[in-house]
């Protein structure tokens, strides 16, 4: 669920706040966890976490990846997921999902502290993420911060955790009828909070967060939260919001997600200028240092059921690789929703019940992933170096560079051929093809067919 996805959702619903007390059905609700006890760690943390600037993420939908529906599902795709060359896995949520006034969103939470039997169980997901640590993969859990269900224990426990009026009845997240907003004021809660993050690295020996919503709690609660998980002192963490706040960097996220960069892709491919994109390079990298960096993509869980699969919204296969290229090679790090590596072409849309990814429908889409996504494992100057912009209106042309090594990638985002004037800087310079192996020559000026990209190295 993110803050741009709030007009779908109140769409499915009525209202934005309830204005009677809060009556939950009879419903048991699953165990709580104490505050003062740690469960005992799960395995043996992971060694193989990458460093922020390496990653390749792979999101996982449980209820369209596969035919279960579940934990287990990922589990027997997790030879194909490795063969990408990713090495982080997203799980959405794996947590109970709530009854009461629920449109069976896993955005709606009835318990922070176990595995939804809808998913599996947590021997499931330990497995998960032992398979996983085995092929060399990191694995992070999205974890939903602002809400829980309406019959969430904490309703009846600690009313004061949640957000109420004047008149003492809980409100609900505003744009989100299915949920109640939690309170960000009560020290209590943000220690319950906490300490179930910190209880799952335990648990189940997973290896950070994607956290929902990010730039909704006040920044002090994230710096809060990310000092205590920073200071788990066997574990590395990689620790995303799915936010645009430069003081999330501040506050200690490795990654913002890159809104204005998608924002640009389907208005770039229908015209307007590539140089957007350099626009985006700039706004959305403000406030970082070190290896912070912003998580690109063609689509994500939520704008692929509102807007369509990249392979329709951006009009074909070709022009969908070509935007991918730039997504892995230019700024940032590439993030891959799970079937956009097949080109499947229907939307999965909220909540994620009516569609089934086919795997094997493209077999040639997923070979180019491999092949984009290990070469940029490979390069040093790729994921690490220094960028420099050569755009255009219709030409993404840039170089990366990191001591002796150098990338020079230009991609054609217009279904025409175009002819690119080379800058002064790499006329008459000599590279190797990245993918063929064979030597180019580029003079004043390249020739690139519809939506072609080309990937050089010196």
């Amino acid at each position: 669920m993110t803050f741009l996805s709030l007009a779908l959702f109140a769409l499915l619903a009525c209202s934005k706040t309830h204005t009677g007390p809060v009556t939950p059905p009879p419903v048991t609700p699953p165990p709580t966890v104490a505050t003062d006890t740690l469960p005992a760690q799960y395995g043996t943390p992971f060694a193989g976490v990458p460093d922020p600037r390496d990653v390749t993420i792979y999101q996982v939908n449980m209820r369209a990846f596969s035919s279960t529906h579940n934990l287990q599902g990922v589990i027997n795709r997790l030879d194909s997921i490795k063969a990408l060359g990713v090495n982080v896995i997203y799980l959405l949520p794996v947590y109970p999902v709530g009854i009461y006034k629920s449109i069976n969103s896993p955005y709606c939470i009835r318990s922070l502290d176990s595995v939804g039997t809808e998913f599996g169980t947590l021997t499931d997901l330990r497995n998960l993420v032992d398979g996983a640590h085995s092929r060399n993969m990191a694995v992070i859990l999205d974890w939903v911060v602002n809400q829980t269900s309406w019959d969430h224990p904490w309703i009846t426990q600690h009313p004061s955790w949640y957000v109420q009026n004047s008149s003492g009845v809980i409100q609900a997240l505003s744009g989100y009828t299915d949920v109640a907003a939690l309170n960000f004021s009560s020290d209590s809660m943000r220690s319950a909070m906490i300490f179930a993050m910190k209880s799952w690295v335990y648990r189940a020996n997973v290896d950070g967060f994607r956290c929902d919503y990010a730039d909704n709690p006040p920044i002090d609660f994230w710096q809060q939260t990310i000092d205590t998980l920073r200071n788990i002192a066997s574990h590395k963490l990689l620790l995303l919001a799915e936010g645009t706040r430069s003081a999330n960097y501040g506050a200690g996220f490795d990654y913002n997600f890159g809104f204005t960069f998608y924002g640009n892709l389907q208005p770039i491919i229908q015209g307007s200028a590539v140089t957007l994109i350099d626009n985006a390079n700039t706004s959305e990298f403000v406030g970082t240092t070190g290896s912070q960096a912003i998580v690109r993509y063609l689509t994500n869980h939520d704008v692929d059921g509102s807007d369509g699969a990249p392979v329709t919204r951006l009009g074909g296969i070709p022009a969908a690789n070509a935007a991918f290229v730039v997504v892995a090679y230019m700024k940032g790090v590439p993030f891959v929703y799970n079937g956009t590596e097949e080109a499947f072409p229907t939307a999965i849309v909220f909540p994620f019940t009516t569609v089934t990814i086919g795997w094997g429908i493209n077999p040639g889409v997923t070979a180019f992933y491999k092949q984009v996504i290990a070469f940029r494992d490979s390069s040093v100057a790729i994921r690490r170096g220094t960028l420099m912009s050569y755009d255009n209106n219709d030409v993404c042309a840039f170089t990366k560079t990191a001591g002796d090594s150098s990338v020079l990638v230009l991609v054609n985002w217009r279904n025409s051929t175009i002819t690119y004037p080379v800058p002064a800087a790499l006329q008459n310079t000599s590279w190797t093809d990245a993918f063929a192996g064979t030597a180019v020559t580029v003079g004043t000026q390249v020739s690139l067919a519809p939506y072609q990209y080309m990937v050089l190295r010196n």
